[in-house]
């Protein structure tokens, strides 16, 4: 029986790109000159700092920038809020990486609500659409690329 998962990741190693790629931006604009700012990085969770609020939105923006030049798409970044602390100014940014259960669940009740002959079901971190026919599975597909949900979804393991 054909079937896909429903996945929201994040490549680390484009991640990874993306912060050294807006590090060197930030070292090399001429309004960054003398500025101490840059983009800190552990596991799916970073820290903006800089001088002043203003050049930390600037930052972030860049960083957006950066993740979609890396494909990775900009929804999965949640912004925290500014934190002054000192000289600096400081922001976490986050990205979601899986579905939780709520987001799961509705990605199991749109299906279901389109009536077409498919299975889902939600499976730790990912979703398993069965269905007898490749058509409906592509019409599921559709059907989440149509709406618009919180995360970013990717559809893997395809198997006929």
């Amino acid at each position: 029986m054909p079937s896909f998962d429903i996945v929201s990741e994040v490549d680390k190693h484009q991640l990874t790109n993306a912060v050294d790629q807006v590090n060197r931006t930030v070292t090399n604009r001429f309004d960054f000159k003398g500025v101490d700012a840059e983009v800190e990085m552990s596991d799916f969770s970073l820290v903006v700092r800089a001088e002043v609020d203003m050049q930390v939105d600037q930052i972030v923006d860049m960083l957006r920038g950066a993740l979609i030049k890396c494909d990775i798409d900009p929804l999965a970044m949640e912004v925290g809020e500014k934190e002054q602390s000192g000289k600096q100014v400081k922001v976490g940014v986050t990205l979601k990486n899986g579905l939780d259960k709520e987001l799961s669940k509705k990605i199991v009740k749109l299906i279901k609500d389109e009536k077409l002959k498919v299975q889902a079901a939600v499976q730790g971190e990912q979703v398993r659409v069965t269905g007898k026919k490749r058509d409906d599975l592509q019409q599921v597909i559709a059907l989440l690329r149509s709406k618009e949900l919180e995360q970013p979804l990717q559809f893997n393991n395809f198997r006929d």
